[in-house]
């Protein structure tokens, strides 16, 4: 029994070593950086604040100056009107486009990430070298012949447009070639001795090996996808075609001299919620994305 007293207080003191070394201590750097970082994330999260607010507003008061900083006297008007339009078809066609575009983006970027990074063969370098200048092109160079290409196959208008022009993202297959870097070849060539084929090879060993830099790469798909403003408003031509924040820039509620900024706010804030959504189920897998890069690049 003086044994085990002895023991037990001697775990307890240990224990309160233990506790008081962990007290954290404030010096000026790391107040500063704390208030730094409290000011950053207030000036990233007011817009969507201020949207969300605003969408419970009247339009007097969403437009007033100086500015009501919270709806004193809320209202669902903005919410009704909103959904006087077809906005479920809206956010299906939304759906639709950003959820294909992103599994076929990570299913083509890590094939091809996977071949630049892993496999020798003549003009490897210059296909890479192709990959990067592509990520400095803007988009708005290739519209026009982009453009005339699509309509010539009679895919405006239709998901093919919006879609199979961003299969090949040129960020996507950079992303994951650095990744596929990292992979041990002993690890392959262990895999192809015990008589694995190289599409098992890549399905059962690889893939798995790139979940982190998979679920960086969704995340940035979808969000690029669903965003994607300039290439929908160029490609859709119907109402019915139209996704969710093409057709609620197109919404005018009012008369054709006034915009409704109330609704207006009421759609953006619904056209947030799904990116929000996506980016807390996946931010495990994206913040191991993008700091495994880091640490093993």
């Amino acid at each position: 029994m003086t044994a085990n007293t002895h023991v037990h207080a001697h775990t307890g003191s240990v224990r309160k070593q233990r506790y008081t070394g962990k007290k954290r201590t404030w010096t000026p750097t790391k107040v500063v950086s704390t208030v730094l970082l409290i000011l950053s994330t207030i000036v990233f999260i007011f817009p969507f604040y201020w949207i969300m607010t605003g969408a419970f507003k009247i339009q007097t008061v969403a437009t007033a100056i100086p500015p009501e900083w919270f709806p004193l006297q809320p209202t669902l008007s903005n919410w009704l009107e909103l959904f006087k339009n077809p906005i479920w078809r809206w956010t299906l066609n939304s759906f639709i486009i950003s959820i294909v575009e992103m599994i076929a983006v990570c299913l083509v970027s890590s094939t091809a990430g996977y071949v630049l990074a892993k496999k020798l063969f003549p003009g490897r370098r210059i296909i890479f070298t192709m990959f990067i200048a592509a990520m400095a092109l803007p988009k708005q160079v290739i519209l026009v012949p982009l453009f005339t290409m699509l309509a010539d196959f009679g895919w405006v208008n239709t998901y093919y447009g919006l879609i199979l022009p961003a299969i090949g993202w040129p960020f996507g297959v950079f992303l994951m070639k650095q990744f596929a870097q990292t992979i041990p070849g002993e690890l392959m060539e262990a895999a192809k001795m015990d008589g694995c084929s190289e599409i098992r090879l890549f399905s059962t060993i690889i893939l798995p090996l790139l979940k982190p830099a998979l679920g960086a790469l969704a995340i940035f798909t979808f969000i690029a996808s669903w965003n994607d403003y300039f290439s929908q408003l160029i490609m859709i031509r119907s109402t019915t075609m139209m996704t969710l924040p093409l057709g609620v820039s197109m919404m005018t509620t009012q008369s054709e001299f006034m915009t409704n900024y109330g609704v207006l706010m009421a759609g953006a804030a619904l056209a947030s919620v799904p990116m929000i959504a996506i980016f807390l189920v996946f931010q495990k897998a994206f913040t191991q994305g993008i700091t495994m890069g880091a640490v093993k690049g």
